[in-house]
C-alpha cells in the first residue's frame, strides 16, 4: 500500500506566478506559510504549491498575498542540474488537488468557504 496526501492551511506568502502555455495549460505556483503547533515556533514552515488547469485559474484570480487558504495535494520532488556547477539539486513541491479559500468575511465576498478540486471541472 502507498498514500501520499498533504494537507496544510497558511497564509499565503506572495501574488501567484502563473504561465500559460501554447497547449493551453495553466500552472501557478505558490508559497504557503504554515505555523506549527509548538508553543516555542515563532517562524512558519513554508511550501512551494503547484496548481494545474482550473484551480491553477481560480488561485491567479482570487488568491493573494497574506489570504488564508487550504489545500490537499501530494508531494512530489522536482529534480535538476545546477547551470552552473552541474550539480544535482531537488527541492520538495506540493502538487495541488484541491484549493479552498478560507477566511473571514472582509477577506471573501460571500464569507463562506470556497472549495476548488480540479476533477469537478
Amino acid at each position: 500500500m502507498s498514500l501520499n496526501v498533504v494537507n496544510l492551511v497558511g497564509r499565503v506568502g506572495g501574488d501567484p506566478e502563473v504561465k500559460y502555455f501554447e497547449s493551453g495549460k495553466v500552472k501557478c505556483k505558490l508559497t504557503l506559510a504554515v505555523d506549527r503547533r509548538s508553543r516555542n515556533s515563532d517562524q512558519p514552515d513554508w511550501f512551494t504549491l503547484e496548481l494545474w488547469g482550473k484551480t491553477a485559474e481560480v488561485a491567479a484570480n482570487y488568491v493573494r498575498k497574506g489570504k488564508l487558504i487550504g489545500v490537499q495535494g501530494s508531494l512530489k520532488i522536482d529534480h535538476w542540474s545546477d547551470r552552473t556547477t552541474g550539480v544535482e539539486r531537488s527541492t520538495p513541491i506540493i502538487q495541488v488537488d484541491r484549493l479552498e479559500l478560507l477566511g473571514s468575511k472582509r477577506e471573501n465576498d460571500t464569507g463562506t468557504v470556497e472549495s476548488y478540486n480540479d476533477t469537478e471541472f
